[in-house]
């Protein structure tokens, strides 16, 4: 096989691959010094002589003429006798220059010289390629389901790049089918082996806030900064904005008119309930503004252990605490302090009735975790649970209607006896 007719069958791999030229031709001078060095032990009197326009190519061997017996080194060195069947009127101390084809090389050195070259581009491809996903980190990226998996997605993304979507990193609600577009944040690029795995996130904070940059444009123009983003993902997060021109309330234009700019991002995040705040320095109105849409009567911060405990009206607890803990837990996350909810009246042993009975003395009859819902939306008492509608327990914790109406009997007949 001549050199360009082996050339011209290498421009499948510049083709598939999208390699220019030029670096095709670099990385086929690296594989055929490799292949020179095997056969011929160096290829330090070798020249490999590359036209990237033409896609042709040359390889000339430089060896010193030698007496015949004087012959020890057949690679460095040529008889006097081979070198005068090349050009008459060569003396012995002349150096010779002599074309290398590849047959010369053997059929095997040439597979394994293909084999090689297949290797060094797609190790060039990974580098790019890794290279290229390193810099989106952080970013929004859109790629399409190539396949659904039990514990991961597989997306792949214009130019055929893979993209690995984990079951942990997507929102609860997330339903996937091959062929849909996919938006999240590239959230790291690990190289297993040689190969970059490209990992996408739609359960990090980033990608909100992210979102909010590609949604709002005064975000995106840097009139209002996105502070701090806190979420559940799917259930519920928390943004504090602001703004260095009072002229713009940075929340209205977070959330628009009726909502018509945050519902974009509601949508794409599976319905998540997101609190837009006003981020300020003064920590008691951040905490109260965090644990919106609590009204909070008053703080008590220690700012050594970094906890404040927060005095809430009887009907404010349940909202402070929210579905399941997370409107407290999320309040906590976003101002850095851990949040004690005391109601009104519970201070110093005032409790508001002396009749009521903590929902503890219950444990023989309901099960812990059954309290431990009611805990989370601030009902710790016989009364303060019997004072509730049904549905709308249902509606605020995990329990099931039959649940609530047991303990409810439980409760009813310790106050009827």
């Amino acid at each position: 096989m001549e050199n360009l007719a082996l050339i011209d069958s290498f421009s499948e791999f510049k083709d598939d691959k999208l390699i220019d030229r030029v670096t095709l031709m670099a990385i086929l001078e690296d594989v055929f010094r490799n292949a020179l060095k095997k056969k011929y032990g160096s290829d330090d009197n070798f020249d490999i002589i590359i036209n990237p326009d033409k896609g042709d190519m040359e390889i000339w061997r430089r060896r010193v003429i030698v007496a015949d017996e004087d012959l020890d080194f057949e690679n460095e060195e040529i008889t006097l006798t081979e070198a005068r069947k090349i050009e008459a009127d060569f003396e012995i101390g002349e150096e010779v220059s002599e074309e290398v084809k590849l047959i010369d090389l053997g059929r095997r050195a040439i597979l394994a010289l293909r084999q090689n070259l297949i290797s060094k581009i797609h190790e060039h491809d990974n580098t790019n390629l890794y290279k290229q996903f390193k810099d989106l980190i952080g970013d929004i990226y859109t790629a399409e389901v190539h396949h659904v998996r039990p514990r991961v997605v597989i997306l792949v993304d214009d130019e055929g790049n893979e993209i690995i979507l984990p079951k942990e990193k997507q929102i609860p609600s997330d339903f996937f089918r091959k062929g849909d577009n996919v938006r999240g944040i590239i959230e790291s690029v690990e190289l297993k082996g040689n190969k970059p795995q490209i990992i996408m996130s739609r359960t990090s904070e980033k990608f909100l806030e992210k979102l909010f940059e590609q949604e709002i444009p005064e975000v995106f123009d840097g009139l209002i900064m996105v502070k701090k983003v806190v979420r559940i993902p799917g259930e519920k997060a928390k943004v504090a904005v602001d703004s260095y021109d009072d002229r713009i309330d940075p929340v209205g234009a977070c959330v628009g008119m009726k909502g018509s700019r945050i519902h974009g991002i509601v949508r794409e995040l599976g319905n998540e309930n997101i609190d837009v705040i006003n981020y300020t320095s003064n920590i008691q109105l951040y905490i109260t503004r965090a644990l919106s849409p609590a009204k909070v009567s008053s703080i008590k911060i220690n700012e050594d252990t970094k906890r404040a405990e927060v005095f809430l009206k009887l009907e404010e607890v349940s909202k402070a605490i929210g579905r399941g803990g997370h409107n407290i837990k999320l309040a906590g996350l976003l101002t850095g302090y851990e949040l004690d909810v005391i109601r009104e009246g519970d201070v110093a042993g005032a409790t508001a009735d002396e009749d009521d009975v903590e929902l503890t003395e219950f444990s023989d009859e309901i099960e812990d975790w059954v309290i431990e819902e009611f805990a989370k939306i601030g009902l710790d008492t016989a009364k303060s649970i019997l004072k509730q509608d049904v549905e709308d327990l249902v509606r605020r914790t995990d329990l099931e209607e039959e649940t609530i109406l047991d303990v409810m009997r439980i409760l009813k007949e310790e106050f009827d006896s």
